[in-house]
């Protein structure tokens, strides 16, 4: 390596090359520390972006919207499906008196004012933390899913009259209370900072089950109008996840010049810190994973007997146990739908969010 000829200072003493300390002065030649030249234009931090991860988020949003169209099909334009529908619609008249107790209270918290609060809280956490980008992010993931939520069911989704239900019954897919709550849970998860994601979805998932599950109870919906509504959610959640993806992330470059021996217990605090957060996040993502399948797996069992005994009667069944298993099962799906809406939105967060390794 060949360094810059000496220059002079205003005294006319020679100085050392540009960037190398003199001998003997603290980080330079002969005081025992390791010293460097300072970095050049390809040592400074980079911006990168995940891309496989965004496409990953996309693929998940059409999945999710998918999923809303075959929540309509099976359960709205087919006979078997209202039918099915119906049964746990009339279920929840069993219970339904003590239940609604504590449902009401619950759908009593997902309000018009409630949801702009909400909105308001997200975008200034994400001001707070100074990331400008994640506040349009989660005005676009509650505004997005809101509206979505009102045209589906108001202007592009309807619901024929096959003799199941009550004459001149409206489309009620996807549920709008179970899409306001879902959005404001996933905002609050988008927001918040790493080691607090998986309480917020955690959280999240029960207030969301929580409503669901009281637009049952007061009658206020069927099964599947919840579900298509945490697929809306999914939907606009999954995009936001994208456009975090896609959002340039700095990559500090090593460090050089002197050894900062104080630094190296932090360092070695800030990577158990990030071990432990890491570990919590995977124990919840997994613990969302498994409780919402096996749920949702108990539900669809429900559901499938409960498809059988329409297809034997031809008509939606009458029998206490019959309603209760339909009731019981659709409440159970909704549950874990909730719990893998969440588990899913976490995980996904959690991957756009890391920053991008380092190359070379």
């Amino acid at each position: 390596m060949t360094s810059s000829p000496p220059t002079r200072t205003r005294a006319g003493r020679p100085r050392g090359p540009v960037g190398v300390p003199r001998a003997g002065a603290p980080g330079g030649p002969g005081d025992g520390t390791a010293w460097s030249l300072p970095p050049s234009q390809e040592d400074r931090p980079a911006r990168r972006s995940r891309p496989g991860v965004a496409a990953l988020a996309l693929a998940l949003a059409l999945a999710a919207a998918a999923a809303v169209w075959a929540s309509w099909w099976a359960f709205v334009t087919t006979t078997t499906g209202q039918a099915v529908d119906e049964a746990a619609f009339r279920g929840a008249t069993f219970g339904r008196s003590r239940l609604w107790t504590v449902a009401s209270d619950v759908l009593e918290v997902v309000s018009v004012g409630s949801v702009a609060a909400v909105l308001l809280g997200a975008a200034a956490i994400a001001l707070a933390r100074r990331r400008w980008g994640l506040a349009v992010q989660v005005a676009l993931l509650m505004g997005g899913a809101n509206v979505t939520t009102r045209l589906l069911k108001h202007v592009v989704l309807e619901r024929p009259d096959l003799g199941v239900s009550y004459a001149g019954a409206e489309n009620a897919l996807p549920s709008g209370h179970t899409t306001a709550a879902a959005s404001v849970s996933a905002a609050l998860l988008l927001v918040v900072p790493p080691r607090v994601r998986p309480w917020a979805a955690l959280l999240g998932a029960a207030f969301t089950a929580a409503t669901g599950f009281s637009v049952l109870v007061g009658q206020w919906h069927r099964p599947s109008d919840v579900v298509a509504a945490l697929a809306v959610v999914l939907v606009w959640g999954a995009a936001a996840c994208a456009l975090v993806a896609l959002a340039p992330r700095r990559v500090e470059p090593p460090a050089v010049g002197r050894a900062d021996t104080a630094a190296v217990p932090r360092a070695d605090l800030a990577t158990a810190g990030a071990g432990r957060g890491r570990g919590v996040r995977r124990a919840v993502t997994g613990l969302l994973l498994v409780a919402g399948l096996v749920l949702a797996a108990v539900g669809a069992l429900a559901l499938a007997r409960t498809a059988e005994v329409v297809r034997t009667a031809g008509a939606v069944p009458d029998g206490r146990a019959d309603l209760v298993t339909s009731y019981l099962g659709a409440g159970s799906g909704v549950v874990g739908a909730s719990a893998l809406t969440f588990a899913l939105l976490l995980a996904l967060r959690q991957a756009a969010g890391e920053r991008p390794p380092r190359r070379g």
